[in-house]
């Protein structure tokens, strides 16, 4: 019997070796002057700058793209739900007011195949950047007999920063204060399940797939400047859950909101899904974003301001809702 090597069994260490290589050129377009590592090492550093920041809170977030992957292999295109797994966690972290500050990424295969993998850095980093943060480790792990071969997975984690005073957690929303809608990407991450039960293999390989790999727009840049001038009350961010299931997590005992499903544009492709697949209005709102990927909460008298500021900053906004007395959500129809 031949003498096994660890490649025998499935596990290429030199070709992950070739990767890390490969990829260190793109992670370093993503460095801060916070990092004090470099790539290889065993983990990364990151020393903060905190002047002006008093009190610092460090905010975390980890979260993965879901079966959007397996539209992504069917479509053999990655470069996209790399920027996904970035987004799903720093719009979590910018939700309480904190800037993204460093990354960290875990891909887990069958099988490494450095030219889809290197495809998938490019999105990771591009959505670091397009963030802010910097990309300082990760883990690719090769693991043959847990993925099929030509199977995947894709995890993520940020860290963000932010004072103490200035942590947005909801409690002063009030009755009357104003949802402001940041238009969404598409589909984003979420209800991906249910998108593969509608259509056959054959419709998302084709035009239908390509929409459906947008991806997750990230709202840090834009939020964090506008509060730098408007105070903004409290944030949601608008993922798995839909509308139903974000909002109310984010708005005091006592009160809830009314949204106004009129208000803003709904994109094409969230009509196309509930007429093929027959799904219920309120199941679209529990499941999907509509066309909004974030919702923030303002009083009355700054509202108007914080468009103005959107606007300016190429990112479209509306009035969609209120917050109201009770509990929940309540959709109203156009």
């Amino acid at each position: 019997m031949a003498a096994l090597t660890y490649k025998k069994a499935g596990v290429d260490i030199e070709k992950a070796d070739e990767f890390v290589k490969k990829i260190k050129s793109l992670l370093g377009k993503t460095r801060r002057p916070e990092v004090l590592s470099k790539i290889g090492g065993f983990s990364g550093l990151f020393m903060p700058r905190l002047r002006g920041i008093k009190n610092p809170v460090l905010v975390s977030s980890t979260d993965g793209v879901g079966t959007k992957l397996l539209v992504a292999d069917l479509m053999r295109k990655y470069d996209t739900v790399g920027v996904d797994l970035v987004a799903m966690c720093v719009n979590d972290v910018v939700t309480v007011g904190a800037e993204p500050l460093f990354f960290l990424d875990y891909i887990a295969c069958g099988k490494l195949d450095n030219e889809m993998l290197y495809e998938l850095m490019k999105g990771i980093t591009k959505g670091c950047r397009e963030a802010g943060c910097a990309l300082i480790g990760g883990e690719t792990a090769e693991l043959p007999g847990l993925y099929a071969r030509d199977k995947f997975d894709l995890a993520g984690f940020c860290v963000g920063v932010v004072s103490r005073e200035k942590v947005m957690d909801g409690r002063i929303c009030q009755k009357g204060d104003k949802l402001v809608g940041l238009a969404s990407n598409g589909v984003h991450s979420n209800g991906f399940s249910l998108v593969r039960k509608i259509f056959s293999l054959d419709e998302l390989r084709g035009k239908l797939g390509k929409e459906l790999l947008k991806p997750t727009k990230i709202y840090a840049k834009s939020i964090l400047k506008v509060m730098e001038v408007v105070h903004i009350k409290a944030m949601a961010h608008i993922t798995g859950g839909g509308f139903y299931g974000n909002i109310p997590r984010v708005l005091p005992a006592g009160l809830g909101a009314e949204v106004k499903g009129g208000a803003w544009p709904v994109p094409s492709i969230f009509r196309k899904i509930q007429e093929r697949g027959q799904v219920e209005e309120r199941e679209m709102f529990r499941t999907f974003n509509m066309g909004v990927g974030m919702v923030l909460v303002l009083g009355s008298r700054t509202v108007q301001r914080a468009l103005r500021l959107f606007e300016n900053l190429g990112q479209k906004a509306w009035i969609i809702g209120e917050v109201i007395e009770g509990d929940g959500i309540k959709i109203l129809d156009k």
